[in-house]
């Protein structure tokens, strides 16, 4: 079996500058952070953990909820008092939204947009001669920077995520982030492809497929036959021993041949995480939803037939303005009838600037914190339920270390306890000794533990 290669290109002297980079957010800002990174590390810079004191600190923030602004202010002053003298650049969605709120926390030298983000190394030496203006945002409408090159890897991961697209067009009632990243924009197949094999190569078995609306892939594309299904008909037949998990997809975005495809391919993980938010019809349309109950019903029952082990996850909003009892309980039946083990719930929060802050029938605070509390408490019941019925099974656990998998401090293992991760996203326990992580094993599942399931080592 083949060990992973994590690290970054070799590091620099000690003698260079110390960057710490953090990211919040979703799986698309690790990719961002990971790609200037590498563009950094090398003779020049250093790169330390943001709880270490440095020369430079980068956070690249996330704005999806007032909660996420919140925590991207806290995370830029705690940047700050790590290193008074310090160089501190602030990016991301927060940065693109908030840029002024950003500028004038003390400490912040640099604000840079979505659009600039990647572009952020080339701009370091003006920064230092003092030749930048404090913020830098363009028309993310007009003006995107993509990636130009491949990545190596992920510090610290056993897994790697390969973004496939920016933006999106939808633009829901209670969500900002198509303003903060524009609209799609699809990468070429070849620098996917590309990127897919540099990782492969570099000893990662699990690729994660991430964008902010990947299911939109390929429609900004003359081409009418390159969409998510025809990217993924190549990268399943690339060489090497590695599987492929789709991240967030909306509902309507899972055609036939998609639904095909996840049957007849052992490459692509039986899991699927949906952008579900609510499953009442009225309250999807003042969302702006593509989607409807009964296309979210007749989608998973095929996509069940296609997949009989298939494993849910989605994001839940509650509390929708309008939102009544029965509207939410269509929602609960759904995370119930659906089968979703792991429903990402958040209470809605009204985001200025946005259609449904405007919609006079808000759902008091109250209601919409136990509206989630309920929803979770379902999410747990189904969970344990297709935990249970795991026990029996055999599955291939791509192995974890606690460091590598950042498992919290309550899921640590016992000496000799090795955890991994089944290709329908359980979390596996089991005794192995010498077991290298980002390796496969497989393993039969003997029970259920707390939030992982337990199982003992086959080979």
């Amino acid at each position: 079996m083949t060990s992973i290669a994590v690290s970054p290109p070799a590091l620099a002297s000690d003698s260079s500058r110390r960057v710490a980079l953090s990211t919040l957010g979703c799986k698309v800002n690790i990719f961002e952070t990971e790609f200037i990174a590498e563009k950094m590390t090398g003779d020049a810079w250093r790169r330390v953990s943001p709880r270490e004191h440095a020369d430079l600190y980068i956070i690249n923030t996330c704005t999806v909820t007032a909660e996420a602004d919140r925590q991207a202010r806290q995370q830029v002053r705690r940047a700050i008092r790590q290193n008074r003298d310090a160089r501190v650049i602030v990016t991301g969605c927060y940065a693109e939204m908030n840029p002024e709120a950003c500028a004038q926390i003390p400490g912040v030298d640099l604000v840079v947009g979505n659009s600039q983000k990647l572009d952020i190394p080339d701009l370091l030496d003006a920064l230092y001669q003092g030749n930048l203006p404090p913020v830098m945002i363009r028309d993310i409408d007009k003006e995107i920077s993509l990636p130009d090159g491949l990545l190596h890897g992920y510090e610290g991961r056993t897994r790697a995520f390969v973004q496939i697209q920016q933006g999106c067009d939808q633009g829901c009632t209670f969500c900002i982030i198509h303003t903060a990243r524009g609209p799609n924009r699809s990468f070429p197949q070849s620098l996917i492809r590309r990127q897919c094999e540099r990782l492969i190569m570099n000893g990662y078995s699990e690729l994660v497929l991430c964008g902010v609306d990947i299911g939109s892939y390929g429609t900004d594309f003359d081409d009418p036959d390159c969409n998510l299904t025809t990217l993924l008909q190549t990268l399943v037949h690339l060489e090497g021993d590695y599987r492929i998990r789709l991240s967030s997809i909306d509902p309507a975005h899972i055609t036939n041949d998609l639904i095909e495809l996840l049957g007849a391919s052992e490459r692509l993980c039986p899991q699927l995480h949906l952008s579900l938010q609510s499953a009442n019809t009225l309250i999807l349309k003042r969302m702006k939803r593509r989607a409807t109950r009964e296309m979210i019903h007749e989608r998973i029952s095929r996509l069940r037939l296609a997949v009989p082990d298939l494993v849910l996850s989605a994001d839940i909003l509650v509390g929708f303005p309008t939102e009544t009892d029965q509207h939410f309980e269509d929602t609960v039946t759904a995370i119930s009838n659906l089968g979703i083990a792991y429903p990402h719930v958040f209470s809605y929060s009204p985001r200025p600037g946005t259609p449904a802050a405007r919609i006079p029938r808000q759902v008091p605070k109250a209601i919409r914190k136990e509206r989630a509390r309920l929803a979770r408490e379902t999410g747990k019941q189904v969970w344990k339920r297709v935990a249970l019925d795991q026990i029996g099974r055999q599955h291939r656990v791509l192995v974890e270390s606690s460091g590598s998998a950042r498992i919290p401090d309550s899921e640590r293992t016992e000496v000799n306890k090795v955890l991994g991760r089944a290709g329908n996203y359980y979390l596996v326990e089991f005794d192995a000794e010498n077991t290298i992580p980002a390796t496969w094993a497989e393993v039969k599942i003997t029970g259920v533990s707390g939030e992982k399931l337990t199982g003992e080592l086959l080979s």
